[in-house]
């Protein structure tokens, strides 16, 4: 299922395996949230723009159309036409980020639906039903997320309480797998750490969760208020006690410096919505760093986005033409900005591979960790 091929220092270059197809590692996961990418993608875009896996949202798809409904016309990957490979998210984060009233009790925790109000329940059980309707390849554990800073003792019983939902959630999730009517019988299940900023309880979760010999592990609960500093000590104190031999996800981050900056702590796996939507505001990547495309400057600017980039975007259009598109607010302006940040994400993933590949991720990092999270 995961496989390290080489490493350069910490930073791992790596093989992940599912029924969907194989991922090149460390991979950048393409965010469609309700199974389609914000700004006019579809999964045959996202194919041309380099990505290797998918990841969309248990909570909204649970919302609407109904994980059950998604279930009957033959799971995720039929359903939005992805034949690679997807990683669903539990749904926690969403529950504690959108509903404005929920309570948590040790069965789950109720809230009101964003979009309707109405009442919903969601455990461990119903996380793992709603993924495993969904067919994913991967479905992440049910967890809280918790805000930073918290107190010490709320964080600590959130990390109890979320280690037993973890072993609720292997329970289930292997039940599911097993069925007859099963959408992805060898859907793999990723057990989430918690613990904040405090060194303690994030390496007493980790340890305790390490001996469930899950198919992966993720790093949760960062890029949620803590400085970066913070966010990089978290992660070298978590990936000492990580198995070496599973793929290591970094949970919601990041910038292009942060992800590079992960990398050579050891991380394999990463997600973020910051290229989609950055992109529909007008800030777009390039390998000199962040450019508003909305400035004036770029009014009579006929060269493309970056002119290193051969995006289909870069191929095609220039900067004054995406800048008017904004400026009529055109909604293919959305599509061509979010189409160019996904590219430059991918590849720079796979900069980042034939960096590790080559022995010099070192150079690589030095050269663009910084620079390419400068807004010019």
């Amino acid at each position: 299922m995961f496989s390290v091929i080489k490493t350069d220092n910490k930073a791992r270059l790596g093989e992940f395996s599912c029924s969907h197809g194989v991922a090149k590692t460390p991979v950048f996961m393409n965010v469609g949230t309700q199974a389609a990418i914000k700004g006019g993608l579809s999964a045959e875009d996202l194919k041309k723009l380099g990505c290797q896996i998918e990841l969309s949202n248990t909570y909204h798809l649970h919302i609407r159309p109904g994980d059950e409904i998604i279930k009957k016309l033959g799971g995720l990957h039929k359903f939005m036409s992805w034949d690679g490979p997807i990683l669903t998210d539990s749904g926690g984060f969403q529950i504690f980020s959108l509903a404005k009233l929920r309570s948590i009790t040790e069965e789950g925790v109720s809230f009101n639906s964003h979009v309707d109000g109405r009442s919903i329940f969601m455990g461990p059980e119903q996380s793992m039903q709603i993924q495993a309707n969904l067919g994913s390849d991967i479905a992440m554990a049910f967890d809280e997320c918790i805000k930073i800073p918290a107190e010490y003792s709320y964080v600590k019983d959130s990390c109890d309480r979320t280690y037993r939902w973890l072993l609720r959630c292997k329970d289930s999730q292997s039940k599911l797998a097993s069925e007859k009517d099963a959408v992805n019988p060898v859907q793999q299940l990723f057990g989430i750490n918690q613990g904040g900023i405090y060194t303690d309880l994030r390496i007493e979760h980790m340890k305790k969760i390490a001996e469930l010999d899950l198919p992966g592990y993720a790093i949760g609960g960062l890029a949620v208020g803590e400085t970066a500093t913070q966010m990089y000590d978290t992660i070298e104190t978590v990936i000492e006690y990580m198995p070496t031999e599973k793929p290591r996800y970094l949970m919601g981050v990041g910038t292009p410096g942060n992800i590079i900056e992960a990398v050579s702590r050891g991380v394999d796996f990463f997600d973020c919505v910051m290229p989609a939507r950055n992109g529909r505001h007008g800030h777009l990547f390039t390998n000199e760093g962040i450019i508003n495309i909305k400035n004036k400057k770029y009014e009579m600017d006929n060269s493309p986005i970056s002119k290193e980039c051969n995006c289909p975007v870069c191929k095609s259009h220039s900067r004054a033409y995406i800048r008017h598109l904004f400026k009529a607010k055109e909604a293919l302006a959305l599509r061509l900005a979010v189409m160019h940040n996904l590219w430059f994400y991918n590849n720079l993933m796979e900069q980042i591979r034939l960096a590790i590949s080559e022995n010099r991720f070192d150079e690589f990092k030095k050269e663009n960790s910084l620079k390419l999270d400068k807004r010019i």
